[in-house]
């Protein structure tokens, strides 16, 4: 609560929430409107037009968060809104399955912005060493929470309202986190130290190279959006042309998946006061790997039904939870205070990394070959992410690596956390 007591960063985080549910509705209607204009073949477009936020996410958050001291960066943040909240304005309008994947570029360029340079601001809006660790939390609580929220609050207006109705109102969400962002008082970030702007874009990725538990959590990103990238992508046709269920259908189901990671957020507190991360982010492996394993079994014989679907779609979400829930614990554990949010945007990347993988072959292959075949192509990935991450990541890594955090140099002065950032 003191954290949110800071006006400025009450404002900004406040934006940076509206935005992230502006970001994960419209992913929901957008299945939709694939479906719309695609039918049978809504999972290529679905995936393609994934595939390219993913790379967009990939190549642009770096490069954001390389150059972003070099930009007035409240003008920059309010123009990213403005442009999403114009593109999904845009979304209900188009006709060709091409005026798609312009639009969703447009608009993953914005996100892939907005994230590091938000981060970036952190410091300079949270000066205190504690409430700005804690704000990095609640950035990524807040990522975690509309991934399982969303498609809720989907469904409940998705049973009142048609898909592109969906698309104004996370429009007027954007225009409305632009608003918040121009209230907020943010100072133009200081010159960066580094003379290439990629050695900044790359040195946490070389701390994810070179930490051992970080090397377990990158093939753990393999994991999550192997199985994961089964619901995102394949939902809609299986709901709608298997199923035979209608548009809120398939927001439902994407829903029991997010309550499935609910139900696992509520308990993890507890779990891992008494469990170190790593036995928990293993498990969820286990269980994602079970549920991609059921799903390919249940498919090839015929027996997914709504309920089974229903129950596996859920167990992906309890895992997806017990793999990402602790990995921002493990990232700070990993790293000095300074590091931490270089180490936080590599995660970013690397773990967009991954979808970019396993996106494509859900909606592309499982066009072509059906579900059984490319799920059990994804079910073998996350197999593969599982045992890598068993051997990356070493069981005497497993303990409490709070004091990496401190046998470091006395916390950095402001400016330090500004460059780092």
């Amino acid at each position: 609560m003191r954290l949110f007591a800071i006006r400025d960063y009450r404002r900004l985080f406040g934006a940076q929430v509206i935005a992230l549910f502006g970001t994960g509705l419209t992913t929901v209607a957008l299945g939709l409107l694939a479906y719309d204009l695609a039918g049978p073949r809504a999972g290529v477009v679905l995936s393609t037009a994934l595939t390219i936020k993913m790379v967009m996410y990939v190549i642009i958050a770096p490069l954001a968060a390389a150059y972003v001291d070099r930009l007035p960066r409240r003008t920059f943040l309010f123009l990213l809104d403005v442009v999403r909240g114009l593109v999904v304005l845009a979304l209900p309008l188009v006709t060709e399955v091409w005026h798609i994947y312009v639009l969703i570029g447009l608009l993953q360029a914005s996100s892939a912005a907005f994230t590091p340079t938000f981060q970036a601001v952190i410091p300079d809006i949270v000066t205190d060493e504690s409430a700005y660790t804690r704000a990095l939390s609640a950035s990524q609580v807040a990522s975690t929470m509309e991934s399982l929220l969303s498609p809720v609050l989907a469904a409940v207006a998705l049973t009142f309202l048609s898909f592109d109705r969906l698309f104004l109102g996370t429009s007027a969400g954007f225009l409305v986190s632009a608003v918040l962002v121009l209230s907020t008082r943010i100072p133009d970030a200081r010159p960066s130290g580094h003379t290439k702007a990629w050695d900044k874009a790359a040195a946490g990725i070389r701390t994810f190279l070179g930490t051992p538990r970080l090397r377990g959590v990158m093939a753990l990103n393999l994991v999550v959006a192997s199985a994961g990238s089964i619901v995102v992508v394949n939902t809609v046709n299986h709901v709608r042309d298997e199923l035979g269920g209608s548009q809120s259908d398939v927001a439902w189901m994407l829903a029991a998946s997010g309550t499935g990671t609910l139900l696992a957020a509520l308990v993890l507190p507890r779990v891992l006061d008494r469990i170190a991360a790593r036995a928990v982010m293993l498990t969820g492996a286990g269980v994602l790997v079970g549920g991609t394993t059921a799903a390919v079994t249940l498919s090839a014989t015929g027996l997914l039904t709504w309920t089974a679907t229903a129950g596996i779609w859920t167990a992906i979400g309890v895992g997806m939870a017990l793999v990402i829930t602790p990995t921002g614990t493990v990232i700070r554990a990993s790293v000095g205070r300074n590091a931490i949010p270089g180490a936080f945007a590599a995660q970013f990347s690397l773990s967009h990394l991954a979808w970019l993988i396993t996106y494509p072959l859900a909606g592309w292959l499982g066009t072509a070959a059906g579900f059984t075949l490319t799920w059990t192509v994804l079910a073998a990935l996350a197999t593969t992410g599982a045992v890598g991450a068993l051997l990356l990541w070493p069981r005497h890594e497993a303990r409490d690596a709070t004091p990496a955090l401190t046998r470091h140099a006395p916390a950095p002065h402001r400016a330090t956390l500004t460059k780092a950032a």
